[in-house]
């Protein structure tokens, strides 16, 4: 369970909702449908802490272009958006946890000699934790389809990926190191054969079912 613990003193701010073009607006509404549907946010209709979410882009792989000059370049196109909210009043109003989060060398050195590996993205994976219901207000967001509140841990709060390593650590405890390395919200799982690598994410898969 994620809690939201404030500094002393902390005052609650309340932040208007920002313009977003037509095409944003549709992102930010299938987003807001998607997480009403599976119960990770709730209408609110009063709430001290208010933020403001924004739409990013989000950018993968590598696409060689031509510029003006006719010159080949390498670009990122966007290829989706992602519906994030502006937690930063917030996050500086939160006593900070400074749990020590893995360093992406230290995972390297463990993946070394591995022949095989597979990479697995947690989907929504910080919104499988829930969190406190006194500290659900303070996740509250506004945008033009309304006010909302999650409770499930959303991404962007300061402390988030420290709880989504503590819980990881609990549900993996005799996994870790040994074949499956947790990183944010994403997992890679070693081998030193293909089958010996198929055998681990089966277990780790397992895992996974038991506590949905």
């Amino acid at each position: 369970m994620h809690r939201i613990l404030l500094e002393e003193g902390a005052k609650p701010t309340r932040e208007p909702q920002r313009r977003l073009n037509p095409n944003m607006k549709e992102v930010v509404r299938a987003e807001v449908l998607k997480l009403l549907d599976v119960g990770v946010i709730y209408p609110i209709s009063d709430s001290k802490w208010v933020s403001a979410i924004h739409v990013v882009p989000k950018r993968r792989g590598v696409t060689v272009v031509k510029n003006e000059h006719k010159e080949l370049v390498e670009t990122r196109p966007a290829t989706s958006w992602r519906v994030c909210t502006d937690y930063r009043k917030l996050n500086s109003d939160t006593r900070k946890d400074y749990f020590p989060m893995p360093f992406i060398d230290q995972m390297l050195e463990r993946l070394a000699g591995h022949t095989y590996y597979c990479f697995l993205d947690g989907y929504s994976g910080y919104n499988q934790i829930v969190i406190a219901p006194e500290d659900q207000e303070k996740t509250t967001f506004t945008c033009s389809f309304g006010t909302f509140a999650y409770r499930r841990m959303p991404f962007g709060l300061c402390n988030a990926p420290a709880t989504f390593q503590r819980c990881m650590l609990a549900i993996f405890s005799d996994m870790i190191e040994r074949f499956i390395e947790v990183f944010m919200d994403d997992f890679s799982v070693f081998g030193s054969s293909f089958d010996n690598c198929l055998n681990h994410l089966s277990l780790v898969l397992q895992r996974c079912r038991k506590r949905i």
